[in-house]
């Protein structure tokens, strides 16, 4: 069954409370006053999921420098995060989701299909949240290329 949650630009971010990828918890609620990006991906150590990782990652720098936090979610383990940070020297938080209910809140969880099978997984989507906890833009079927590109220039958008 699908979880089609309908969030939209200007709606209360849904409170986020995970492990990080140390077993620290991270609240979205104790990030006001910055702007989160919030990426969800479906599978750590796997080409696509890699290359947004990367991706984020070599560009912090900038990102830091528009005010933003990111923060990347998947189920996957904080264990398995840990290892997927160390093998890329990733600079920001991985956040493990196991029981998937912060994806069913973003409504990133849902069936999926490929090569003719369908099962259910974690759609590739990213949420742009301003620093009063709203959401700002939100990228709901992302293509990897280009994409923290386009995260930037929406982040030079907002009212800093």
């Amino acid at each position: 069954m699908s979880s089609k949650v309908s969030l939209n630009v200007g709606d209360q971010a849904p409170e986020i409370n995970l492990p990080d990828d140390h077993g620290n918890q991270t609240k979205l609620s104790d990030l006001k006053g910055h702007n989160v990006v919030v990426y969800f991906y479906p599978k750590d150590d796997t080409p696509g999921c890699t290359k947004e990782a990367c991706s984020f990652s070599d560009n912090l720098k900038s990102l830091d420098e528009l005010e933003a936090k990111v923060f990347g979610i998947s189920k996957c383990s904080v264990a398995n995060h840990a290892k997927f940070k160390d093998k890329y020297s990733l600079k920001f938080p991985l956040l493990s989701d196991e029981s998937g209910d912060v994806c069913e809140r973003y409504g990133t969880w849902g069936e999926k299909s490929m090569y003719g099978r369908t099962y259910m997984g974690i759609t590739r989507a990213t949420y742009l949240i301003d620093k009063d906890g709203k959401i700002a833009h939100i990228w709901p079927s992302v293509k990897v290329a280009g994409h923290t590109e386009d995260v930037m220039e929406a982040l030079k958008k907002l009212d800093n």
